[in-house]
């Protein structure tokens, strides 16, 4: 039944309104359906199931509870927390179906998410979005994984045994007064579980359509009492994607991982954490050709192979009740090679917090930082550098003091993020946060940040041969080449955000978060038209070369939801909106073509909703649908999904479930490449099943 389903949707042309009222009018359907069908089982069911109990240990009241650490770099609940935070607990994970990241991250107001092909993806927050974007800061246990080649993430070298992760903390909106630069839009921090919390052996086997098959074993022991550890292998494989001709595509994708974990807690002050990943994999994908050749294929199918290795050390030590300190130390090491680049990446980074009681009215934290990152690249005709190796270092210092304006009611929050960095210096990123708290059920804060990015190693002096024309377009006797290329003039990207929030809880079953901002942006980049000139390597043609410069600005604006509702102990519903406006603006003397195209390549509104019910006989059915608006920019029409999980649990420790995913569509265009010319792919309907065993 769960492949059967032969709507597709995103053909209609009933419009915007049309769609929301089709979404809605199927998703109560279905809900009235299935609580219709959970209430005739009911009947036959005397004892109440596992998957049930599980659902009201974790109630409204217990997640808000939750204690957040990224907003402040120290524990504070999420009515406290005076930014706009979004949490995704290790329940939410198991039940959304999803089997990497960033599907994982589609719920989350605020944040977009889209596929390029099988092993690509576009993810972002609050606009400026791209397989390349760089606005959005992410880290996994403290570490930091974005590439310093692009400033953005290469998201099918981040993974993680996801059984594992105890929260996602997403910050929509800056957090460069504690994260620094590149945590201009928004902050993702994944956190994984302590060792003691994934004792015994766990054991996973699946296979599907698309998820051809993925297993893993995860087991957890003692050295001793104070003392756990445990060590994990994984493995996946998925199947290519279709083409919009419908032909099968090259982007298959494969990879291995195994790593480990040490927590150690020698007495109530001292605790030490050690872990550490190895990985590799190979990702498929379709290039368009760029050769001076007439009879050179258009295209070419290309295997990334993709490897890298981690270790962190970090030791927390609590000097009494209202002082502590933190250090943490890790090197990470990435290899990527394929025709269009090789690059390999070294990073060692140490960091040092503390936080202390300065009275009963200010909390203080405080750190150091130092990176040092080498990385070594491999020139191609399709993108070079003008240095093959170089040594980037980064100097960081920041500060930040919760103020008690009125005991238990207001608190002022001032901070700053102090750097030094090889591209453009010394950067200050201060802000300033208020929380007012008139109950214990809920919250209004108000912030006002300023956030930069800094240069990547391509906008500095990388250059990208974007594309070849044939003789007679821009010259009559020669070829023309049209290239990218970076600048030593390029300067950071500037942002000023202003944030409004309000948090309800009103009862244990009913937790209602609204955030609203305008961000104001400053020498965002462009790629500035240039003079045509003659070269001659690799044969005689005329290059048109586009250069990087910060000739625009932009104002972005919108409003991001989320309303979580336990209707009964055995049905949860959640619901994510986001809307979002942008209106960029080229200077006056530039020459850019194609950067304000960036306005419709975000979807106006987006809409998630999550229903879990426990139904008895130990199974569970998970819904999950979202609306996303279209991409006028990119000609991508909008869509709604579905996903539909159902799970049973026969015994304590066996696990067994069905899931369905994209089950609207036989297949559909996401997001298209942008810089380097790939073929991008359409995500299709799929079906998998797993057995998860622990003993």
């Amino acid at each position: 039944m769960l492949i059967s389903i032969p709507v597709r949707f995103r053909q209609t042309r009933t419009g915007v309104f049309g769609q929301l009222f089709f979404f809605i009018t199927l998703w109560f359907s279905l809900s009235i359906f299935t609580i219709g069908l959970s209430v005739c089982m009911a009947t036959a069911a005397e004892d109440e199931s596992e998957f049930s109990r599980e659902l009201i240990d974790l109630s409204i009241e217990d997640l808000v509870k939750v204690k957040v650490t990224s907003v402040s770099k120290k524990p504070q609940k999420i009515l406290e927390a005076p930014a706009a935070i979004f949490v995704i607990t290790q329940e939410d994970i198991r039940r959304s179906g999803a089997v990497s990241i960033p599907e994982i991250l589609r719920m989350v107001p605020g944040l977009e998410v889209a596929k390029i092909d099988s092993n690509k993806w576009a993810v972002t927050s609050r606009g400026f979005n791209g397989r390349f974007a760089n606005k959005l800061l992410v880290l996994i246990d403290g570490r930091t994984v974005y590439t310093p080649l692009f400033s953005g993430v290469y998201w099918d070298m981040k993974d993680t045994l996801l059984n594992d992760i105890d929260r996602i903390e997403i910050i929509r909106g800056p957090g460069a007064a504690l994260w620094g630069a590149n945590a201009v839009n928004g902050v993702i921090n994944i956190i994984t579980k302590e060792a003691k919390d994934t004792q015994g052996t766990m054991v996973i086997a699946g296979t599907g359509t698309e998820k051809q098959g993925f297993g893993a074993i995860r087991y957890g022991g003692m050295i001793d009492q104070d003392t756990h550890y445990r060590v994990y292998a994984k493995y996946f494989n998925r199947d290519s994607a279709v083409h919009v001709s419908g032909e099968d595509a090259a982007d298959r994708w494969d990879g291995f991982r195994t790593g480990f974990r040490m927590d150690s807690e020698r007495s109530d002050k001292d605790r030490l954490t050690l872990q550490g990943d190895v990985y590799n994999g190979r990702t498929g994908e379709t290039v368009i050709t760029k050769s001076f050749d007439p009879t050179a294929p258009a295209t070419f199918d290309e295997e990334n192979d993709i490897a890298g290795a981690n270790l962190l050390g970090r030791w927390k030590q609590s000097i009494s009740d209202a002082s502590n300190i933190a250090l943490q130390v890790y090197y990470d090491y990435t290899d990527r090679s394929s025709a269009i680049l090789e690059q390999r990446h070294d990073t060692f980074d140490i960091d040092f917090q503390h936080d202390f009681g300065l009275d009963k009215d200010h909390q203080i934290v405080w750190g150091l930082g130092y990176r040092f990152i080498r990385d070594d690249i491999s020139n191609t005709f399709y993108s070079s550098w003008n240095l093959d190796n170089r040594d980037i270092e980064l100097l960081s210092a920041f500060v930040q003091d919760d103020i008690t304006l009125v005991d238990n009611k207001v608190k002022l929050t001032l901070g700053s993020k102090f750097e030094h960095n090889d591209y453009t210096g010394f950067e200050i990123q201060p802000d300033a946060r208020l929380i007012w708290t008139p109950n214990e059920y809920c919250s209004i804060w108000a912030a006002v940040s300023r956030a930069v990015r800094t240069p990547s190693r391509t906008e500095a002096d990388g250059r990208i041969n974007n594309r070849v024309l044939p003789p007679g377009l821009l010259h009559p006797d020669y070829p023309a080449l049209m290239t990218l290329s970076g600048s030593d003039d390029y300067e950071s990207e500037e942002l000023l955000a202003y944030e409004l929030g309000y948090r309800l809880q009103p009862n244990s079953r009913l937790f209602l978060d609204i955030a609203i901002f305008f961000n104001d942006y400053s020498k965002l980049r462009t790629l500035e038209k240039g003079d045509y000139f003659f070269e001659t390597s690799p044969t005689e043609h005329i290059t048109l070369l586009f250069t990087a410069d910060n000739k625009m600005e932009a104002e972005v604006y919108g409003i991001e939801a989320a309303f979580d509702w336990l209707a009964f102990d055995w049905w949860q519903l959640q619901v994510a909106y986001t809307y979002l406006q942008m209106q960029l603006h080229l200077d006056d003397d530039s020459r850019d073509t194609i950067s304000e195209d960036a306005e419709g390549e975000s979807p106006h509104n987006q809409i998630s909703v999550m229903s879990s019910m426990c139904l008895p006989m130990d199974l569970e059915l998970n819904l999950w649908a979202r609306y996303v608006d279209s991409l006028p920019s990119q000609g991508i029409d909008n869509y709604v999904t579905l996903d539909i999980q159902l799970g049973w649990m026969p015994y304590k420790n066996l696990e067994v479930s069905i899931v369905g995913q994209n089950l609207f569509d036989n297949n559909r265009l996401e997001f298209k490449p942008d810089f380097i010319d790939t073929c991008p792919t359409e995500v299709e309907r799929g079906v998998y099943g797993s057995i998860i065993w622990r003993f």
